[in-house]
């Protein structure tokens, strides 16, 4: 399968006053053609400034240092953040449904303008052809009365409505790759599972790849075919879902697996047992494995090695870890 996107040793860090703060240290992951990744782990661990970093979004005190992003075998790191380059992929090639949908819309302006906007500007459509995609787009994502509510403004829409017209921006430019942000986090369960199908649908008909970035396991074990586990600023185990959910080797993600509830399961039948303790302060980060004051698994030469280099463990599965251990 063709890759889509390549991403190499990238390292964003953001200067404080405290200190570095090391946010993605070494990130790499690729991602297939017409493919769903998850990328999953605690808030805070680098998650989402990896990805803003792939699109080049990434503001002051922030700063890529290091790291190549291969698309359309370009490396965009090579591109101006503001130049012709990147303002031409992104939207176009390369978009992204932000965490928010409440605050990720403009207010002053209609749903039609801020979604003919993107067709004008990427793919000179005119004033008329652009409006009525933008209709054919909201009846695509199950707005009801797109034709009327096309020209409504944000405020007048509920939360799950939003979303929609945010997966609906998404898709207007037909991109090969979008990444979703937590697509799902201010709807409810019910809308959550519409959203989420929608997206998936909408994958599948137009062979588009999709990286999900969320802390919902659920999510991700439903719709995503590989997972990539973040802790830290680093990948720490990835794999496919199977490799995951059925054969995980981290004790970071056996710990995530076992600190969520299943349904199904007797009541008080098993406990639910959590990760003690919190994750480092990405300033002060220790020369060892990161995740070593909360391991349960922990043996002498975690104390005395650096954070261990992703090594295999399985045709595509491969673990940051010393330790041979397996989980569910």
């Amino acid at each position: 399968m063709a890759s889509v996107l390549d991403v190499e040793n990238l390292k964003t860090y953001f200067k404080t006053e405290y200190g570095l703060v090391k946010a993605a240290d070494g990130v790499s992951f690729h991602v297939d053609q017409g493919e769903i990744i998850g990328l999953v782990g605690e808030s805070g661990c680098g998650k989402s400034v990896s990805i803003l970093s792939v699109m080049q979004l990434i503001q002051s005190p922030g700063e890529i240092l290091d790291g190549k992003v291969i698309f359309d075998g370009q490396d965009l790191l090579k591109y101006k953040a503001n130049g012709p380059e990147m303002r031409a992929i992104r939207g176009s090639k390369m978009t992204m449904i932000f965490q928010e949908p409440m605050t990720s819309l403009n207010p002053v302006l209609t749903i039609c303008r801020q979604l003919t906007e993107t067709l004008e500007l990427h793919l000179n459509m005119d004033k008329q052809a652009a409006r009525e995609r933008a209709i054919e787009l909201l009846k695509m994502v199950g707005v009801p009365d797109a034709l009327s509510r096309v020209d409504d403004y944000p405020h007048q829409f509920s939360g799950g409505m939003r979303q929609r017209v945010m997966i609906a921006m998404a898709l207007s430019c037909n991109p090969h790759i979008i990444f979703a942000d937590e697509p799902t986090t201010a709807v409810d369960v019910t809308t959550q599972a519409q959203l989420l199908e929608l997206m998936k649908n909408l994958v599948t008909q137009h062979d588009t790849s999709l990286v999900i970035i969320t802390h919902n396991l659920g999510v991700v074990a439903r719709y995503a075919q590989r997972i990539y586990v973040m802790y830290a600023g680093r990948i720490i185990e990835s794999g496919t879902s199977e490799d995951i959910f059925e054969r995980s080797s981290h004790p970071y993600t056996i710990g995530l697996l076992n600190s969520v509830p299943k349904l199904g399961e007797r009541h008080g039948a098993r406990k639910l047992i959590p990760i003690e303790g919190l994750p480092p302060n990405l300033i002060e980060m220790p020369p060892t494995c990161a995740f070593l004051p909360r391991c349960t698994h922990k043996v002498d030469k975690c104390y005395k090695e650096p954070w261990p280099a992703l090594r295999a463990v399985g045709d595509e599965h491969y673990i940051s870890c010393y330790v041979d251990i397996k989980g569910k």
